[in-house]
């Protein structure tokens, strides 16, 4: 799930064909899943309960869900290209576009006034090839919330022969969640001037005053811009779209692969539609119930946390870089780096703007396959005299060059208002800004080596609409919760938590790598396994070290 704090490593192209979104960093800014009201409380206070919304399926006398099939978008080789398929893949993804078809299903907006209006959810489909022994379908997201898995389909048969398997026994099925891509949406026009850039070094608790009323007028306009929709944007709504799917379809029962957000989602699904709910894997899983500051403080805990790793890591190489010889040694010195940059930024008369403490926090958040590269960074920083950056530094933030736009026809990869409005039309909590900023405050103190790559945010502040947690039981069909040893941005501490609400069986991948079940030929073999035998066993060894991951550090990755 990532909301408004993903780090990328500064200049270098995001390359996770199942990630979720990136937020800005001083250095570059990218696509977000996540960037991260009394007026309107009559406009929602018929809402059910979430008991209700959970439990229950299409309401009485609703009408049935429609299937229009129609013509699929083209895509030129520049926008595949765009989307990570080398050009020597090309042929084989034509021909799967070939075989893929589209087209839209019409839910209600308001499922509480299932005959008033009517919106859109866009949908494709890869027909099983062995149509003898076909199983069923299983429908994809990749999480969010705001993903678009419009694509998933061409993507996961594209991934390795294991992932390819999949296809021939299940019609793998596509979509774009209301308020993404395809799918009807809405979109809020920027308000008020851009926020400034910072200064750098630690913000100032003046900056973050400014930045918090900033955020909450940014919310409380995009939410009054359209709240009849906006206000319909859930994770509720989205599973009772995706059982509108299923019936379109023609299916008993669907199941379901999702990753990250997408976790909850299938959780949701299965809670709320237990009879029709099939097979069901979730990789990366999700925390059951969205809830600042808790789901932004477990992610900073796993990052530190996994920072220890890498402090062992270095501390077995100290010949080569150079922080001591113990754990404990390399991460006094780390955070001491940390700690000199933020108060005596370095500016470089190569690099466009000033090195703070940030950047040190990012080296030390990395996945097990960029501790090499990582530690060369932290070796240069601290070993930096100047004028000119040190290569790998100047290497890594790519010179400051801003990203090339996105060709025309671009499929919209995550959309920021589904992804804003899932998340703090479940979650109470507004914050004002006293304990916002005690929560910052008492994050960095946690967390010294890596706290800072995670901004102030005024989390759901703002946000006027009435909030509708969902609700969560154990019910539905065989269930697979995959949890990742190791990662940040879904600490596997959630994947306890999750199976407690919800049951099924927990599925252990012994990396850090977020989502990476499907990238794992042998953790994905496992995977098409449990979808043909409804069995599997208790997990696979996961994303290998080497070669090195894309730089990322997920402290929130939208779920």
């Amino acid at each position: 799930m990532d909301r408004g704090q993903t780090r990328v490593w500064p200049g270098r192209p995001h390359r996770d064909a199942m990630r979720k979104h990136e937020t800005p960093t001083r250095w570059r800014a990218a696509p977000a899943l996540a960037v991260l009201a009394t007026a309107l409380v009559a406009l929602v206070a018929a809402a059910p309960p979430a008991s209700a919304a959970n439990r229950a399926g299409p309401p009485a006398g609703s009408p049935p869900s429609s299937l229009d099939w129609q013509a699929c978008p083209h895509y030129s080789d520049e926008v595949l290209r765009a989307r990570g398929v080398p050009a020597e893949r090309l042929p084989a993804i034509r021909a799967l576009l070939a075989r893929m078809e589209c087209g839209t299903v019409s839910v209600p907006l308001d499922y509480r006034r299932p005959h008033g209006r009517h919106i859109t959810v866009a949908i494709t489909r890869l027909k099983a090839t062995d149509r003898v022994h076909r199983l069923g379908s299983i429908a994809f997201n990749p999480g969010g919330p705001g993903g678009s898995g419009y694509l998933m389909p061409i993507d996961v048969t594209n991934m390795n022969p294991e992932t390819a398997r999949l296809n021939e026994r299940y019609d793998l099925i596509g979509f774009d969640p209301r308020g993404v891509g395809y799918s009807t949406k809405v979109l809020c026009a920027p308000t008020g001037p851009p926020p400034e850039q910072p200064p750098p070094g630690p913000i100032t608790k003046q900056a973050a005053r400014i930045a918090y009323d900033q955020e909450v007028a940014r919310q409380r306009s995009c939410a009054l811009s359209d709240p009849a929709f906006i206000g319909q944007l859930s994770t509720v709504n989205i599973a009772r779209d995706l059982d509108r799917v299923r019936a379109a379809l023609g299916e008993r029962k669907l199941g379901f692969l999702g990753v990250s957000w997408g976790t909850l989602l299938g959780a949701v699904y299965r809670s709320a539609f237990p009879a029709t709910a099939g097979r069901m894997f979730l990789d990366s899983v999700a925390l059951p119930y969205f809830r600042q500051p808790y789901f932004t403080d477990v992610r900073a805990a796993a990052a530190e946390r996994n920072f220890g790793r890498m402090a062992a890591w270095l501390a077995q190489r100290d010949t080569t870089y150079g922080f001591g010889t113990t754990p404990e040694q390399v991460t006094a010195a780390v955070v001491e780096l940390r700690r000199d940059y933020d108060g005596n930024p370095r500016r470089f008369t190569d690099l466009p703007m000033p090195l703070d403490g940030v950047l040190v926090a990012l080296a030390a958040s990395q996945n097990a396959g960029g501790w090499p590269l990582a530690g060369q960074i932290l070796k240069e920083l601290r070993e930096a005299t100047g004028p000119t950056a040190p290569p790998t530094v100047k290497q890594e933030l790519g010179g400051g060059s801003p990203q090339p736009p996105p060709p025309a026809g671009m499929p919209e990869r995550s959309n920021p208002v589904l992804n804003r409005a899932a998340l703090c039309n479940e979650d109470p909590n507004r914050p004002d800004f006293a304990s916002a900023w005690a929560s910052y405050q008492r994050r960095l103190a946690r967390n010294p080596a890596t706290g800072r790559t995670g901004r102030f945010s005024a989390g759901c502040a703002g946000w006027p609409l009435q909030s509708r947690p969902v609700e969560l039981r154990k019910a539905g069909g065989p269930l697979v919760l995959s949890g990742h040893l190791y990662e940040t941005p879904s600490p596997y501490e959630w994947t306890a938590d999750m199976r407690n609400e919800v049951g099924g069986t927990v599925f252990t991948v012994e990396d850090d790598v977020h989502g990476s079940v499907l990238r794992v030929p042998d953790c994905a073999a496992k995977l098409v396994s449990f979808f043909t035998t409804g069995r599997i066993d208790q997990g696979c060894a996961g994303a290998s070290p080497a070669p090195p991951s894309p730089f990322r550090l997920s402290a929130d990755d939208t779920l």
